[in-house]
């Protein structure tokens, strides 16, 4: 292995009399890609920060070879004075570096540089913040959550950046897709100590959970020793015990290590507080539209939602996810098309904006709205302290003010108030925004167990396949497709990656473009495949148009009575009111079972020309 660029040795820190880092220890070597990882509040971003050389530890060393350059991504960037996103990017510019890469990459990230930082978004903020510490094209990029507040075609775009770069890297995420892809080498922070192995990501869960293991057996021999020692003690000949100090020192010593072993921080106990069943019907949209100053965000959009469907919505930052959430839930009247909800329905939402809890509020008065110590779960009541500790909040953690907590620790207390309230649909935006990797495994569980419907935003591509069972995406000028299946599914079925509208625009151009020879490049169209939502009427109509004809044979029998009409006058009329009513839904379910047999046939026609 080649010898390192950067190296952390033996580095140990204490915040407010508690050791955050023992031992721990960081290296990386040309060109290495390492992901460190770890449960919130380990203390990932203090070593970051420590590797940066913006933190000094109280015990350990750094060292970092002669000439090399390195650039540090914080989660939450300082503009400082700088007037523009431009001069922000270019303060961050060595003496020799090129100064025409901070404006290539804020125009690849979809800014124009004249941004005024007081007023961006947290979307816009990171961006700008990569363009930062990718211009200078540094040795060693050391970047903590750089996936943070992105969307998908700019945590695409920037998993290939970093791809084709030829830095050391170093990287927090809880993206694991983004980590699976990019790393090498993982850094486990466990408890104040690092261990490394030589493998990427996507090898690291399972040895983890090896470790863990070991880890609880071994407490459980000692433990068993200590037990038999004790029993000794209690019960051996008293002159023996006497003499026998060595062993006797060897017990406290077993009781010392015993007392003073940390255990792995528990994990969450998420669960959605239950409303009543909905209907098996829960949305159904028809032609829905929206426009804003005259630009279609949503264009004669239609869906139908079954109870226990896991939809996911993906794309641009921009592209209107949100709106077409609020259109679908009812919260925003459409321009035009109709919206039908089904019965009984009982909505949570978790909102991905965070502002809205008051900084000075303390924890226990976020969960209980102000009132007293205990918190609703649906009509239960349950002790604040219980219900913090769900979510892997400490008792002491009551009277906290929210402006001390972490991203991860906000992301969790936005989750406890909104599973708190009684729902059979959740909705969801940028749920796993902050939290670790145990969490998120915790988040997955619940939603698999959840027995209502949900509706989820989110830029993280695994989660997504973990979690959904079809996805909606936007194809530009306010046109939206569902596809069946996770993420992966609908690449696959798309033939092609999600693109910001600007980047879209430019592979337009470049396809209608002339070859070499002379010839137009034909851009390749992205292969259509049934949506989910056909998918499940064309396997469920059978039944339906079955049950209907069974029905019009019945009230049909009814009917053909000549005296019925004499004898029951009113079982008459219900007859032919329930018939009239059976024959119109046959008649649809037959066509619309029709359409979607043509289309079938038509789609795997075409995808076996090719």
């Amino acid at each position: 292995m080649p010898p390192p660029l950067m190296q952390l040795k033996e580095i140990a820190l204490t915040f407010g009399g508690t050791p955050l880092l023992e031992n721990a220890e960081l290296s990386v070597s040309r060109g290495e890609r390492v992901c460190l990882v770890g449960r919130n509040g380990s203390g990932k971003s203090t070593l970051l920060k420590i590797a940066a050389g913006l933190i000094e530890p109280d015990r350990g060393g750094r060292f970092i070879e002669n000439g090399v350059t390195l650039r540090y991504l914080p989660q939450e960037p300082d503009f400082g004075d700088a007037r523009s996103t431009l001069a922000y990017v270019q303060a961050g510019l060595g003496p020799t570096d090129d100064g025409h890469a901070a404006r290539y990459l804020l125009e690849q990230l979809g800014l124009t540089g004249e941004e005024d930082p007081a007023h961006l978004s947290g979307g816009e903020a990171r961006r700008a913040a990569l363009a930062r510490v990718l211009a200078p094209s540094p040795d060693i990029l050391l970047l903590d959550e750089p996936t943070n507040h992105l969307d998908l075609p700019t945590i695409e775009w920037l998993e290939h950046e970093l791809d084709g770069s030829g830095a050391a890297l170093v990287i927090i995420s809880h993206d694991r897709r983004f980590l699976a892809n990019l790393s090498q080498s993982t850094v486990w922070l466990d408890r104040g100590q690092t261990r490394r192995i030589e493998r990427g990501f996507a090898g690291f869960e399972s040895w983890r959970d090896e470790m863990l293991e070991e880890e609880e057996r071994h407490q459980h021999k000692l433990d068993r020793k200590i037990v038999a020692e004790e029993h000794w003690l209690r019960y051996g000949v008293s002159g023996r015990r006497k003499r026998n100090v060595k062993r006797l020192a060897n017990l406290q010593t077993l009781r010392e290590t015993r007392r003073t072993y940390r255990g792995t921080a528990g994990k969450a106990n998420l669960e959605a507080a239950a409303a009543e069943k909905s209907g098996a019907m829960v949305i159904e949209a028809k032609d829905v539209a929206k426009s804003y100053d005259g630009r279609a965000v949503v264009a004669d959009f239609s869906t139908r939602i079954q109870r226990g469907d896991r939809i996911g919505i993906v794309g641009p930052n921009g592209a209107g996810k949100t709106t077409l959430i609020n259109l679908l839930t009812g919260e925003l009247p459409p321009d035009s098309g109709t919206l039908r909800l089904g019965v009984n329905l009982q909505i949570a939402h978790l909102e991905q904006r965070r502002d809205s809890l008051d900084p000075e509020a303390t924890l226990m008065e976020a969960l209980t709205g102000g009132r007293g110590d205990m918190v609703m779960i649906g009509d239960k009541p349950k002790h604040v302290a219980t219900y913090m500790q769900d979510f892997l909040f400490a008792r002491e953690q009551m009277r906290t003010p929210l402006r001390v907590l972490s991203g991860g620790e906000r992301g969790r207390l936005m989750l406890a108030r909104a599973l708190a309230r009684p729902s059979n649909l959740l909705v969801l935006d940028e749920p796993t925004n902050d939290l670790d990797l145990e969490t998120l495994d915790v988040l997955e569980e619940m939603l698999g167990d959840y027995q209502g419907t949900v509706l989820l935003i989110s830029h993280d591509r695994d989660f997504l396949d973990r979690v959904v069972n079809a996805v909606i995406v936007p194809e530009g000028d306010g046109q939206w497709t569902d596809y069946a299946g996770g993420y992966s599914d609908m690449l696959a079925q798309r033939g092609a990656d999600l693109t910001r509208p600007a980047a879209k625009a430019a592979a337009a151009k470049a396809a209608g473009e002339k070859s070499s020879a002379g010839k137009p490049v034909a851009a390749k169209a992205p292969k259509r495949k049934l949506s989910f939502n056909e998918k499940h009427a064309l396997e469920t109509l059978p039944a339906l148009i079955d049950k209907l004809q069974s029905e019009v044979r019945t009230q049909q029998s009814l009917l053909d009575d000549p005296e019925l009409y004499q004898t029951d006058r009113k079982r008459f009329d219900q007859a032919t009111t329930t018939l009239a009513a059976a024959q119109s839904k046959l008649h649809e379910a037959e066509h619309r079972w029709l359409e979607l047999e043509m289309l079938r046939e038509e789609l795997e026609g075409a995808s076996s020309a090719q």
